[in-house]
């Protein structure tokens, strides 16, 4: 078995990592580009190249028979020496130089095991950030065997199912850097993934009321929601007219009853058989509707909570989303199951009844956010729906694509009509949401500025490791940029509107500014600098006079140095 150019420079990237650093190196491949021969070029190179041990990991059955089956592939002298320990798959080996197991079978059996040189995580964004998790617990025994273990992960979504990056430094993390990443849209082009068209549903749920618990929709009222009698059949009924050309069509429900409300929906309206498994469904039956519908025979197949990953099946021409979720990793794993390319197939549609398009956006501009925060302004957009055809494409479309429809072109504030480009780019604009990790505050001082000029607040916004995004607020202006400055402070503080950079300093530092929990980022095409155009907020503190007294008295930073990387 030949890798694809792409997996090659991942392999690559692995090895020059390993080599290069001490810490574990990550690998962003998209659902269907082909971790497994990746996984086993790797096997390989360890066991006969470099005489040693690699451990392979993974959570679910089907995960660990695709690893054995492409080693077998990829390196059939070696099949004497690869060992599955998994008691899903009924197997106990443990002395083989390659031994693939599943981390439920295997995270309290390390002595047993044996010394590893490496170990191998397949869809490592299960990894828990904290916690005594499975491979936490097995990777510190591991260690305790063989102190120089090296690991890596590899996954299509490089963040967790709630949120938040897999890879942070050590010791928190266990990986710790991404060291190759290739993207959705680069992979359909190259025609290695299936190409992707969505729609929304016509009569879809309307999720402003869930409450979030624990980073995700509550389930109890995700399924009222959804089991609604005529939602639920105004959806089935547009799912089977949308449908009648598409061969194989895999449906995510929200609860047990809702998807098996869907199935008998489906039936009755389309007069064809719709399959139904969950987590309870008896693995031989499973195992039997799966196959039918792998083969065709079924044309229609809902599921809850157990198609997401490890579940191939190329021939997928439709998603349907059922299941509204504030999870960006479980939404790109439910769309992931269409992207795999097979004979007759010209594209995958995405029919979503559930917003899970307009809440994290196209699947190759998925944004993170913080589940938590409940309000995102309507720039921080990611997608949006065309009026016309229920398309759902990125933001950036000024036309959709589908059937014509022209958008039209944004508001523009008054000091953005008067750019000089405005005319020419007035519409190409895109706005961004990103998580806040924390903020800092700082005096500013302007590049050859006078000794007398007026001064800035910095504020920086870290939005990953060693990634910011700044602006500047006017308190030591007059006028328009100083009135600006007070609204900016009142939104944000119960305290009087400081009158010098230092002191807005010293009472920010102090926590009499409210926590800053997301902004939206505004590019616009032709313009240097970006701005900040919508945040998410804590509460405002609510912070007596003494407090705000002290923290003036003790907190004085000096300016920073001067620079020209400012936007005025």
């Amino acid at each position: 078995m030949e890798l694809r150019p792409y997996q090659k420079e991942a392999v690559e990237a692995v090895y020059a990592h390993l080599r290069g650093r001490d810490d574990n190196p990550c690998v962003v491949l998209p659902t269907a580009a082909g971790k497994t021969p990746c996984i086993a070029t790797i096997c390989r190179d360890v066991v006969n190249l470099w005489s040693g041990r690699v451990l392979v990991l993974a959570h679910v059955k089907e995960l660990l028979a695709q690893a054995v089956d492409k080693l077998h592939a990829m390196a059939p002298d070696l099949w004497m020496h690869i060992g599955v320990y998994s008691a899903g798959l009924a197997k106990r080996d443990t002395a083989q130089p390659i031994l693939v197991a599943g981390i439920q079978s295997v995270y309290q059996k390390a002595k047993e095991l044996g010394r590893f040189d490496l170990m191998i995580v397949d869809e490592a964004h299960l990894i828990p950030m904290e916690g005594d998790g499975m491979y936490r617990r097995f990777l510190d025994d591991a260690r305790a065997l063989s102190p120089q273990l090296r690991v890596i992960g590899l996954t299509a979504t490089p963040f967790r199912l709630s949120s938040g990056p897999i890879c942070v430094p050590p010791p928190e993390g266990i990986l710790n850097s991404i060291c190759y990443e290739i993207g959705v849209r680069e992979l359909i082009a190259a025609g290695y993934i299936s190409k992707l068209k969505s729609k929304s549903g016509k009569f879809k749920a309307n999720t402003d009321g869930l409450h979030v618990r624990g980073g995700e929709f509550v389930p109890a009222e995700v399924e009222t929601l959804m089991d609604q009698d005529g939602l639920v059949h105004a959806a089935c009924r547009e799912i089977v007219e949308l449908t009648k050309d598409r061969k194989s069509v895999l449906i995510f429900a929200s609860s047990i009853k809702h998807g098996q409300h869907v199935a008998k929906t489906i039936e009755q309206i389309a007069g064809e058989e719709c399959g139904f498994v969950d987590g309870e469904t008896s693995g031989i039956f499973r195992d039997q509707i799966l196959r039918r519908f792998r083969e065709g025979q079924l044309r229609y197949l809902a599921n809850v909570n157990v198609l997401t990953t490890g579940f191939d099946a190329p021939g997928i021409d439709c998603v349907v989303l059922l299941r509204p979720t504030m999870s960006p990793g479980l939404y790109y794993q439910e769309v992931g199951r269409g992207f795999r390319i097979a004979p007759g197939k010209t594209d995958c549609l995405v029919l979503d009844f559930a917003g899970n398009v307009l809440r994290h956006g196209p699947v190759d501009q998925i944004r993170v956010h913080d589940p938590a925060a409940k309000r995102f302004g309507p720039q921080g957009r990611p997608a949006k729906e065309c009026p016309s055809c229920q398309a759902l494409i990125a933001t950036g479309y000024a036309m959709c694509p589908e059937c014509g429809f022209v958008f039209p072109p944004p508001e523009r504030g008054r000091h953005e009509a008067e750019a000089g480009t405005a005319g020419i780019l007035s519409g190409e604009t895109t706005d961004l949401e990103y998580e806040v990790r924390n903020v800092k505050y700082s005096v500013h001082v302007k590049r050859d500025a006078s000794e007398n000029a007026p001064r800035t607040l910095r504020v920086d916004y870290e939005i990953g490791y060693y990634l910011y995004k700044s602006e500047w607020v006017c308190l030591e202006h007059k006028g328009y940029a100083r009135q600006k400055a007070e609204a900016w402070w009142r939104l944000r503080s119960c305290a009087p509107v400081p009158t010098t950079i230092e002191e807005a300093v010293a009472l920010a530092e102090s926590g009499a500014v409210a926590q800053t929990l997301a902004i939206t980022v505004r590019h616009v095409a032709g313009e240097k600098f970006d701005r900040i155009v919508d945040c998410v907020l804590g509460a405002k503190p609510e912070l007596e006079a003494a407090v705000v007294a002290d923290a003036w008295e003790e907190s004085l930073p000096l300016p920073m140095s001067p620079d020209d990387g400012i936007p005025f």
